[in-house]
């Protein structure tokens, strides 16, 4: 009996060697919550190139080989029997991160309450840009640090893919924005709606603002320490990029040894904050369609606008992720699927 097939891009280990390539791989099959989608789009996003490292290897889990990609467009092809918000032909955005599978393939399963139908005023490609950014910046600002009107938010690398969202959803709730760039992006990020913008290639960010509510940690290194010094008593860290903390651990149900491990990588940043009178807590972004049709809403009102640096066709997608890895991308890198 033959299987149909379908093309993907895959990796078949952890490591320094994962082999990423195409792949041949099972046609899916939506279950009773699935609906099947035409990919049309992949936005990609900086965990597509950690994840074959083996560094989320506790936390997430694949089955090897296994497809990359978190963030689709595309059109419903087929819906499970339980499905009652999507029928065939509907055109749809998603993420599925976290789901045990990926989004760089001809075709993909999406639990029906992850996904959200398209914004009528986006393409496949500006669509597939946004779920991830979107999501991780709404759950980030509002769920997370509880932002309101009139709060101040430091925001750095306002010019990449998660700044250039967040300091849209940001503005449009009524904060003050304070972020870092290069020189060349100085007056761009001004124009996404940034109050205040240091060009980190001449100042300090630490010795220019001050008394901000909210810090959303999207730098490695020493940033998140160091922004410490400039949120006022009470303020709040959400870190995108860790270190992951024991809360982080506990609410993923991981074993007792990881959420020792997970308390010891935070300590630093816990006592700094304590000693400050702030809190500190990480964030990893989770599928949400509900919250996805809410930004589609702010997109549709043009509240937020899809930020794209470069686009690449599927046959390409090695391209894509050795240039994203590169850091300088003004956006997102977007995939674009053949029909």
């Amino acid at each position: 009996m033959n299987t149909k097939t379908m093309k993907a891009f895959t990796f078949k280990r952890y490591g320094k060697s994962p082999e990423l390539g195409f792949d041949e791989v099972d046609y899916p099959s939506p279950g009773a919550d699935e609906i099947l989608v035409k990919v049309c789009a992949v936005g990609l996003n900086p965990i597509d190139n950690m994840i074959p490292t083996g560094i989320f290897k506790p936390i997430l889990h694949f089955k090897l080989p296994a497809t990359l990609g978190s963030d689709l467009s595309g059109v419903v092809i087929a819906v499970g029997s339980r499905v009652t918000r999507f029928t065939p032909g509907d055109e749809i955005f998603a993420s599925i991160f976290d789901k045990g599978a990926g989004s760089l393939a001809e075709f993909a399963l999406v639990h029906e309450s992850a996904a959200a139908h398209k914004p009528a005023n986006l393409d496949f490609v500006q669509a597939a840009s946004l779920p991830m950014v979107s999501l991780t910046s709404w759950q980030a600002l509002i769920e997370r640090a509880g932002l309101r009107p009139g709060d101040k938010v430091f925001i750095p690398a306002g010019s990449g893919g998660i700044g250039s969202i967040a300091i849209q959803l940001a503005k449009h709730l009524g904060a003050l924005v304070g972020t870092t760039t290069s020189t060349d992006n100085v007056e761009w990020v001004s124009h996404l709606g940034a109050d205040e913008v240091i060009d980190y290639k001449k100042r300090a960010f630490e010795n220019m603002l001050s008394d901000y509510d909210i810090v959303l940690g999207t730098l490695r290194g020493d940033a998140i320490e160091k922004s410490t010094q400039i949120l006022k008593p009470g303020g709040k860290i959400v870190s995108l990029i860790g270190p992951l903390d024991a809360a982080f651990a506990r609410d993923r149900h991981l074993n007792i040894l990881l959420r020792l491990v997970f308390a010891l990588m935070s300590h630093k940043i816990m006592r700094l904050s304590k000693k400050r009178g702030l809190t500190y807590s990480f964030l990893f972004v989770r599928p949400d369609g509900e919250q996805l049709t809410q930004i589609a809403r702010l997109i549709e009102a043009r509240h937020i606008r899809p930020v794209i640096d470069s686009v690449f066709p599927f046959a390409k997608t090695k391209a894509a992720l050795d240039y994203l890895a590169q850091g300088r991308a003004k956006g997102k890198v977007v995939v674009k699927i053949p029909e």
